[in-house]
């Protein structure tokens, strides 16, 4: 039984952070939000003319509302997975698992079965009442705007880089994180007064007591539900924790013959926390890349990200095999079969990212890594394509796409990042345009670019059939000053990321990414409601083949 519930608790810890990184990260306006962009759709007549545009048509702003609901209602529904499995992961954290047994009792002691529940879920209760106010404070403290733009935030992304590099090295044993000793020893206090108030400071002393272990799994959940700029994803995020964090409190007041099946504290409750320092470590790469590629440093490309990834999980599969200790671990006599079988899944892994250093697409995590185009030695791309990309399109200008020093297109694809530039070649070309709408910073970009459009199929209609224009609207770097121009709302719109990101918004009522659009370049209108994220090939296809075929009867 100890053997079972010990491979249960790895493969806890691993999904928690693994539902960290695979969480929508794109940006989803609140209603507010979205009620200023429909407001400044009527006045943005002037950054329209600036880039070419005709006024979009009202009857699709509908459609789109309906496309940023969906992808709300998918980023709530990621956030509080995230947050509930990373309160699984919580539970069996030595500050909490060992008071998991004591706090029952007390409900149990002496009292009848259904007070005794009644009790345990008052106090479950109070735990979450307590950190959904945590997660509605992060939002009140931050502001809607402030969450929308932390995901792409230079200096919040190397904050948040720093802030997961010290998580990892208190779970790793060089510190504990605890709050002071006066806040627990006043809020223990109060506990002891009994009665509805007394279960409130009992859940509150847990939360305090318990921070030294928690603390890093909350920050990770609030860092990565505050980026998706979703206005109650740390709420939501932290209802989904402390949701599974109460439940077990309840359901073994309940059932109090159940806990003699839980293994007993001991050493195994360290070695989970290492484990979550180590994945810790490895997420917050994630971070420094985004501030990498929005900055355009290129000196954190894929090659470097994997490097890093690849000794982090070997070192991880080392320590499961007892090669490496850290001074707060207990001595290990022999290695269980479970932590052996871990072990092997953990090196497996390992040597699967291997490849991606010669450009394997490695789709599985192709949403974390940097673009495929940061990578300086690529043996997959050129067999993907079958030739060089200028063949692909047929036609070349006569002079580099603007902004082409900087950005570099997924799959050596013809693309455009100026949409006025694109729509020009598009009507020259007279084919239909492909706007992407995209940011360094989305993962469901870089899935989408590494898991769908390489499809034969989809990959032809991309570069023979249309025009690719793809706007970043994360992007920092400065416009030239001829192109900087002020929004409605009197913004100055001096990066090329706040330009792109205005014109979604203005034009296409909508500021989650990635983005697509096919447009009809002579009359700046959509041939197809716009779309986002759609990992199913055959569905995307059909969306392309939808505008393809508008765009012929038109």
């Amino acid at each position: 039984m100890r053997k079972i519930k010990y491979v249960s608790i790895l493969v806890f810890c691993f999904l928690a952070f693994s539902f960290h990184g695979f969480s929508q990260e794109t940006s989803v306006p609140d209603d507010a939000a979205f009620t200023e962009i429909k407001t400044s759709v009527d006045s943005a007549t002037k950054i329209n003319d600036s880039v070419g545009v005709k006024p979009y048509k009202p009857v699709l702003a509908n459609v789109n509302r309906k496309v940023v609901e969906k992808v709300e209602k998918t980023t709530f529904w990621s956030i509080f997975i995230s947050g509930f499995v990373g309160g699984l992961a919580a539970l069996l954290m030595p500050c909490i698992f060992p008071m998991l047994p004591l706090t029952v009792s007390f409900f149990t002691k002496g009292a009848e079965k259904g007070k005794a529940f009644s009790k345990a879920a008052l106090y479950g209760f109070f735990i979450i009442l307590i950190y959904v106010i945590l997660g509605l404070l992060v939002t009140v403290v931050f502001g809607a705007d402030a969450l929308n733009s932390l995901s792409t935030n230079g200096l919040f992304n190397f904050f948040f880089f720093l802030l997961l590099v010290v998580f990892a090295a208190s779970f790793f044993g060089a510190f504990e994180l605890t709050l002071p000793s006066s806040w627990v020893n006043k809020m223990d206090a109060k506990s002891d007064k009994g009665g509805i108030a007394g279960l409130f400071f009992m859940a509150g002393t847990l939360a305090l007591v318990s921070f030294s272990c928690t603390g890093p799994i909350i920050g990770t959940l609030l860092v990565q539900a505050a980026t998706t700029g979703a206005l109650l994803g740390p709420a939501i995020g932290m209802f989904g924790f402390s949701l599974a964090l109460a439940i077990p409190f309840a359901l073994f007041a309940l059932f109090p013959s159940a806990m003699n099946a839980l293994p007993k504290s001991g050493g195994w409750l360290n070695s989970v926390k290492v484990v979550l320092g180590f994945l810790e470590l490895a997420f917050a790469f994630k971070f420094l890349s985004n501030v990498d590629l929005a900055y355009h440093w290129e000196w954190f490309d894929r090659e470097i990200f994997l490097v890093l990834w690849i000794v982090i999980f070997a070192m991880m599969g080392f320590y499961l095999l007892g090669k490496l200790k850290f001074s707060h671990d207990s001595p290990l006599a022999y290695i269980s079969v479970p932590r052996l079988f871990f072990s092997v899944i953990v090196l497996s892994f390992t040597v699967y990212l291997v490849p991606g250093l010669w450009g394997a697409p490695l789709k599985s995590v192709s949403a974390f890594l940097p673009p495929m185009e940061t990578q300086d030695f690529d043996l997959y791309t050129p067999s993907l394509i079958g030739g060089s990309p200028e063949t692909q399109q047929g036609t070349l200008l006569d002079k580099p796409h603007k902004y082409s020093d900087i950005f570099h297109s997924p799959l050596k694809l013809n693309a455009f990042f100026d949409y006025q530039e694109g729509i020009e070649y598009a009507r020259k070309m007279k084919k239909p345009v492909l706007i992407d709408f995209t940011g360094h910073a989305c993962v469901n970009c870089r899935k989408m670019e590494a898991n769908v459009w390489p499809d034969s199929d989809i990959y032809k209609m991309i570069s023979q059939d249309y025009v690719l224009i793809q706007l970043y609207v994360d992007d920092k770097s400065d416009v030239a000053p001829a192109d900087v121009i002020i929004s409605s709302a009197g913004r100055k719109l001096n990066t090329i990321g706040k330009k792109w990101s205005d014109l979604q918004a203005s034009k296409f009522n909508s500021n989650s990414q990635p983005f697509y659009v096919l447009l009809d370049p002579v009359t700046a209108q959509p041939l197809v409601s716009p779309q986002g994220a759609d990992y199913d090939i055959s569905n995307y296809k059909k969306f392309l083949e939808a505008g393809l075929l508008a765009f012929q009867k038109g």
